[in-house]
């Protein structure tokens, strides 16, 4: 078997084990919910099929077992319960375990596993054969011509047609009528078809799950005999002879390795950079024809910037269904009954932004778990339900999108948090805080209002991760508390991290960028009115006094500063903040690209774009230069 079909099952596999789980958590709640049951066993079913065609052979024989049990979920012959759930989402961790390992692994756990399965059967037995059954036999006989090209596509009729004999008493006739002459034979095609009669007590759907791989492209028939006119059905294909056929399906989908998406937006960046350098150009030859062209050139580059951009939008709803079972382990755990409920599952957001943002959402989750939500027992003293919950929700706004993480527990003590931040020296006792920037310190690295540390929390690691992450992601947090009702975590991400709206500044010779999201205008500074602030970097904008940083000091650029300067109103890291820069160029669309190695630990840049004339602007952290900045004053 080759790597690219071991690489492909284990890339599907992911989403089915997904779906698994979620299928389980759905049915935990909804016991008898016959739709869950057979997502299920679906789910099962495929990573066996899958798992046997690519050469996971201990992962098919591993499932086979659990899927056993779920055959008799599924005939209503055993009923789900807390423990089989709880068996299940381990076993589904054990086949995640399996999938990943490369061979050498323990295999006591998956033994462990099994054997406990095994407990649910009527006997002993281990074969979902054996399991003895009320309903009466019916016989099918079934037609199946597979596609010639089979063999191509990893797929053996051979292990179909076993895995239909598992089924009941089979008879199998082989049709070679097509063979054709030995001269003429490619042995990497399929000349031959059954006929089957098959004698099973198990449903039409069983019969069809063996060749839920095939249906599609194969001549498929499945006939029901002998039982009386009303019980005959025929199936043909992956349709019922009753059903109109339905009209040609003209959506598809590929899948493609996202090193491709990445590198075909990496091509779409230079091309933005050679368009934006053609329209420069056009503009400094004042040539008609040419100016003709470079307009065209420009609407066909934002078109399929737009396009490849929207190829790596992906909905956030597949993040949101993975917290689930965090919810539940964690509630578990830490003896609280907590349930998880989502919103705008289907808003869409990059990819790159949505692999970066789940580790911050765990955080705020566990957070929320551990410090939010009450045991059953206060919140029924509270007048609350003893069932607490975490609402994750996602919109659109603009070019960014709003998530919100929302508990209803207790809310945020305010003056346990600024007795902690006293006694950890942050703030002094006479400071006079308002509560964003008592919610502030709730990001400082080593801070915690846990009175010990466990293995959820205390070590004030959490919170800091997660401001790091938006940070780094361009994206603000804001939080909002009302003791007793709960805390909202809001998150303000962008769309995307590949391309962004700028905003283009000058210093000396030096070009920089902020992002225009940030930006809320931009004020002529006098160099007589600088004076008269006597050294403070101050600025009164109608009538609010405003405090700015001097990009030309932060980032020792030599030269002398023009009499009259820019300063760049914005809100950085919750408050506003101005900048004050040389002249502003105007808005730029920034191809984001990594710093260098020597420039990585620079601190206030967030990376790099190149012009159209071929020089270097730098991306600014707004953040992380206030940030600088409130050090620097300390």
């Amino acid at each position: 078997m080759t790597d690219r079909y071991r690489e492909t099952f284990r890339d599907e596999a992911g989403e089915i084990l997904c779906e698994l789980e979620t299928a389980l958590l759905e049915l935990e709640v909804s016991p008898g919910d016959g739709e869950a049951i057979g997502r299920v066993f679906r789910a099962l079913h495929t990573i066996k099929g899958s798992g046997a065609m690519s050469g996971f052979d201990e992962v098919a024989n591993f499932t086979h077992e659990v899927e056993t049990v779920y055959e008799l979920v599924r005939c209503g012959r055993l009923p789900v319960s807390r423990d089989l759930i709880n068996l299940t989402l381990g076993a589904r961790d054990r086949i995640k375990t399996l999938i990943e390992s490369s061979g050498g692994i323990d295999d006591a756990r998956t033994r462990e596993i099994v054997a406990a399965f095994r407990k649910y059967l009527p006997e002993e037995q281990g074969d979902a054969l054996s399991i003895s059954s009320n309903c009466r036999d019916i016989t099918y006989h079934i037609r199946f011509c597979p596609p010639a090209d089979i063999f191509l596509r990893g797929i053996n009729p051979l292990a179909l047609l076993k895995e239909l004999a598992e089924l009941g008493q089979c008879r199998i006739t082989t049709h070679t009528e097509a063979i054709p002459a030995l001269e003429e034979i490619d042995p990497e095609l399929c000349h031959l078809w059954w006929d089957i009669v098959l004698t099973t007590t198990r449903g039409m759907d069983a019969i069809r799950d063996v060749f839920i791989f095939v249906e599609e492209d194969c001549e498929l028939r499945i006939e029901a005999a002998g039982q009386g006119e009303e019980r005959d059905r025929t199936v043909v294909g992956n349709r019922t002879p009753d059903q109109e056929p339905s009209a040609p399906d003209t959506v598809s989908s590929v899948r493609v390795r996202s090193e491709k998406l990445d590198s075909l937006v990496d091509l779409i960046g230079e091309l933005v950079t050679v368009q934006a350098r053609l329209a420069q150009l056009a503009s400094a030859r004042a040539d008609v024809e040419l100016d003709g062209v470079s307009e065209v050139v420009e609407r066909l580059t934002w078109e399929l910037r737009d396009q490849v951009l929207n190829i790596r939008m992906l909905p956030i709803g597949t993040t949101f269904s993975r917290f689930g079972r965090l919810v539940r382990d964690l509630g578990e755990e830490l003896g609280k009954d907590v349930v998880l409920s989502t919103e705008g599952a289907e808003t869409e957001l990059d990819k790159t932004v949505i692999e970066r943002l789940s580790d911050p959402l765990v955080h705020l989750i566990r957070n929320c778990i551990d410090h939010g939500i009450e045991p059953p027992a206060v919140r029924q003293v509270a007048g609350k339900p003893p069932k607490g919950r975490i609402h994750l929700a996602a919109r659109h706004s603009g070019a960014h999108v709003m998530i919100e993480v929302r508990d209803d527990g207790s809310g945020i003590d305010l003056d346990l948090v600024r007795n902690r931040a006293m006694a950890m020296g942050l703030v002094g006792a006479e400071a006079d805080l308002n509560d964003k920037e008592l919610y502030g310190l709730l990001f400082h690295s080593g801070f915690s209002t846990a009175a010990s540390v466990s293995n959820v929390s205390g070590r004030g690691v959490g919170m800091d991760v997660v401001k790091r992450a938006i940070d780094g992601l361009c994206g603000g947090i804001d939080i909002f508390s009302r003791p007793g009702e709960g805390t909202t975590f809001t998150l303000k991400l962008p769309l995307t991290l590949a391309i962004i709206d700028g905003l283009l500044v000058k210093i000396s010779g030096d070009f920089f960028i902020f992002p225009l999201s940030a930006v809320e205008e931009c004020i002529e500074l006098h160099k007589t009115d600088a004076e008269k602030a006597h050294g403070r970097n101050l600025v009164t904008v109608r009538g609010e006094i405003l405090p700015y940083i001097r990009l030309r000091e932060q980032f020792a650029i030599a030269g002398k500063s023009p009499e009259i300067e820019q300063v760049v109103l914005t809100e950085a890291d919750g408050q506003r903040v101005g900048f004050v820069v040389d002249e502003v160029v105007g808005e730029h669309q920034a191809v984001i690209k990594a710093l260098g190695r020597m420039y990585r630990d620079v601190r206030g840049l967030s990376g790099a774009t190149v012009l159209g004339d071929g020089s270097v602007a730098l991306i600014l952290d707004l953040p992380q230069l206030v940030q600088i900045e409130e050090s620097l004053a300390c």
